[in-house]
This record gives structure tokens, C-alpha cells and sequence, in this order.
């Protein structure tokens, strides 16, 4: 049987962690859920997901604190992320141009297509040779 694909979604808003884990689940991927980066991180040291889904505006750490704290790892800096937030659809081009932080694999704002979402979720795992 295959391994299922390991996402970590991270997002302080408990109905988006319950809606993108059943919507990840019910596609076959195997979801581990975080409230904020640094518990996120903690995570991803312990088990590395091969994709996370990441909020921006979370309290303890930000999403872009966490951004850069993967690209800064040698050990996480592959991982790719999907940003999935409410904030302002300029900040899309903000994190594109940072540069502190490498621009995320893909950006969703809340609410979210989710044909569009799953899509480059398996668009960005085939892309790196673990298609779901």
C-alpha cells in the first residue's frame, strides 16, 4: 500500500484547520494540524511533511516568521508552502518581492476554491516526484 502524503496545516482559526483537514483527508493525504508557527515548527522538525498549508496572521509566530525560519534550515528549506489567509490580496505580491523570505509554492485567499487548492497541492508534490 502507499505511504500517504504528509501535510501540516497551520492556521490559529479552528474551523480552517476542521475544514482543510477534511477536505485534505477525504483526497488521501494524511493532515497533522498546528495553531501557530512555532508549535508548527516543531512539528515539522519531529516529522517532515512533504507540504504545508500556511496562514499568515497567527498569534505566537506569524506565518512569514515561520516562512523564513524554514528557508533559514537546511533540513526544511524544500518543503514547499501553500499560504492560505485572509489577508489583504496585496500581500500576495509583498511575500513575492520579500527578500527575506522565498516566495511560497502557491496563495490562497480565504475562502478558498477548493478544486484550485487541491489542484496545486497535487500539481507542487508531482513537481517533486510524490504525486498523490
Amino acid at each position: 500500500m502507499d505511504q500517504k502524503r504528509k501535510i501540516l496545516v497551520v492556521d490559529d482559526e479552528p474551523d480552517v484547520i476542521e475544514y482543510l483537514t477534511s477536505l485534505l483527508e477525504d483526497n488521501g493525504y494524511e493532515v497533522r494540524t498546528a495553531l501557530n508557527g512555532k508549535v508548527a515548527m516543531e512539528l515539522v522538525k519531529d516529522d517532515k511533511p512533504d507540504l504545508i498549508c500556511l496562514d499568515i496572521s497567527m498569534p505566537e509566530e506569524t506565518g512569514v516568521r515561520m516562512l523564513r525560519n524554514l528557508h533559514d534550515d537546511d533540513r526544511t528549506k524544500d518543503i514547499p508552502v501553500i499560504i492560505v489567509s485572509g489577508v489583504d490580496p496585496k500581500f500576495k505580491d509583498f511575500i513575492s518581492h520579500r527578500k527575506q523570505v522565498n516566495p511560497p509554492s502557491a496563495y490562497f485567499e480565504k475562502p478558498i476554491d477548493k478544486h484550485e487548492f487541491l489542484n496545486a497541492i497535487r500539481t507542487i508534490l508531482s513537481g517533486i516526484g510524490i504525486a498523490q
